[in-house]
């Protein structure tokens, strides 16, 4: 006879171990960590079941999967009075969602409910002013410029919300946070015609991407180089790094990065509008 073996955690700590296997692309190894805990203090299991949904909604961006909308509606029926990080989870879901026109993605607002887009736009300000801190503050800032960006077409105003998600991921030491406003004011440079602005921005944000852990995200980053080394004539170097990128998405089941990946290896451009991919 076997007997299950008990251990007690600190739950911040636990929660930091999720995050850090999630941003990895460790979904399921984040996943089987979750449900292996038990907790006495309803505080701690609604964390937990919040932790589950940002895990799932990590997977979907990434692997193409659809497995955070139940998730989310379980987090929220844990914070009845609302709660900020769950409102956020929700915020990037709806964005994503409203992504997808007829199954493909689309940039801009042609197809697209306007009453939707208003209505997930003005959440995005409320999330912004309510913030508990400066990073957060931030993060809804990054979505503000995503959602104006990506939905709206407005890239001008989208720039002045990523240069503020900058200032705040810069000064709250969050490096995921700078990745990803680096990441989309390097695209505008790119867009723009200026690609040795587009690469300094791109390379920061591919090293701070790989120091905070994400791998998925460090990958997509490199996607953008490999962008940059076919822009310059370096076609062979571009292959060779799109083929490597496709090799490690695969491993790590990021199925909807290793599908832009292999795009790219038959001349397709990520970065080109307005059928732009990103995969954040």
């Amino acid at each position: 006879m076997t007997h299950a073996a008990h251990a007690f955690v600190d739950v911040d700590e636990l929660l930091d171990a999720i995050k850090e296997l999630s941003v990895a692309g460790r979904w399921d190894r984040a996943a089987r960590l979750l449900t292996s805990v038990t907790v006495e203090e309803p505080a701690d299991h609604a964390r937990l079941t919040r932790a589950a949904a940002e895990v799932a909604l990590d997977r979907d961006w990434f692997a193409g999967t659809d497995t955070a909308a139940e998730r989310i509606d379980a987090a929220e029926k844990e914070f009845p009075d609302g709660d900020w990080d769950t409102d956020f989870l929700r915020l990037r879901h709806t964005y994503s969602r409203l992504l997808l026109v007829d199954g493909a993605l689309r940039i801009g607002p042609d197809g697209k409910d306007p009453e939707a887009l208003a209505t997930l736009l003005d959440r995005a300000r409320e999330l912004h002013a309510g913030a508990p801190d400066e990073v957060r503050r931030g993060w809804a800032a990054m979505y503000r410029g995503l959602i104006t960006e990506n939905h709206f077409a407005d890239r001008t105003a989208a720039a002045t919300h990523f240069t503020d998600a900058l200032r705040a991921g810069e000064d709250g030491a969050d490096g995921l946070l700078a990745r990803e406003a680096l990441r989309h004011l390097g695209g505008q440079d790119h867009d723009t015609g200026d690609h040795e602005r587009a690469g300094e921005r791109w390379r920061r944000a591919t090293a701070l991407g790989a120091r905070a852990g994400t791998v998925p995200g460090t990958l997509s980053q490199q996607l953008l180089l490999a962008v940059l080394a076919r822009d310059a004539g370096d076609e062979a170097g571009a292959v060779a790094l799109a083929a490597e990128i496709v090799r490690w998405a695969e491993a790590i089941g990021a199925d909807r990065l290793a599908g832009q990946a292999s795009a790219f290896l038959t001349g397709t451009d990520p970065t080109a509008l307005p059928a732009a991919t990103d995969t954040d």
